[in-house]
């Protein structure tokens, strides 16, 4: 099937049809296959042609976060997150490995993950052609990685937690995600929701990144420090 390239040293489908039948058949040795091969191949031109490492491959990590309403967000906008006891909304982010935004929804909180992840994914595939693979935690498990897969041609690729984990533990990739959500509600307009539309919200967010990125940007990187309280000063 014929499809559009990613970047120049992806494979045409002409030459595919060459390598193609060049590859060991399936089920021949090593682990099972997870992804297609076709991929796989443009993966490893990709490397070979750039030079980059693994880990700089175009990746997203999908994340959300349930926040409390304020009375002037409309009841048809907003619900209740039975499992976190949360009344309000529901973010759905997806950032690149450095945790900067790429894309934002927002929702009312009754809604499932699997099912309100499907418009940031959506809004992935249309403003980043090339990230076609993304970090999740086990709340997206299930029928979402499938839709993402046949819809999409998006591998979601869900980090679980140990089952012997006891206690808080770092994740690998989904850390990232979750301190760029930590960096958005230390904006005081997002420690709530306080907008009327979703609309609204989804810009405040992308608002607070343009902020958060400038910063970081006019810094060199740096992150930023916040003051402390001053002490009293008496006469």
């Amino acid at each position: 099937m014929s499809r559009q390239s990613r970047y120049p040293s992806d494979l045409t489908d002409d030459e595919w049809a060459l390598v193609e039948p060049l590859l060991p058949p399936v089920g021949s040795g090593g682990r099972p296959e997870k992804h297609p091969r076709r991929d796989i191949v443009d993966a490893v031109l990709y490397v070979v042609r750039t030079g980059c490492s693994w880990r700089q491959l175009p990746a997203g990590i999908l994340d959300s976060q349930s926040v409390k309403a304020a009375d002037t967000v409309g009841r048809d906008t907003r619900g209740y997150d039975a499992g976190k006891k949360v009344p309000g909304r529901k973010r759905f982010i997806v950032t690149d490995p450095l945790g900067l935004l790429i894309t934002v929804t927002v929702c009312a909180t009754s809604v499932q993950n699997r099912d309100g992840a499907k418009g940031t994914l959506l809004g992935l595939y249309l403003t980043s052609p090339t990230c076609r693979y993304v970090f999740a935690d086990a709340g997206f498990a299930g029928r979402l990685v499938g839709w993402a897969s046949s819809t999409l041609r998006t591998t979601l690729s869900i980090v679980r937690e140990p089952a012997d984990q006891k206690g808080f533990a770092v994740l690998p990739r989904r850390w990232a995600v979750e301190r760029t959500l930590a960096w958005l509600t230390a904006h005081r307009r997002l420690a709530h929701d306080y907008e009327r539309h979703p609309a609204t919200s989804e810009a405040m967010i992308r608002w607070a990144a343009i902020g958060l990125m400038t910063r970081r940007l006019a810094r060199g990187g740096r992150p930023t420090v916040r003051q402390g309280r001053r002490p009293l000063a008496y006469q």
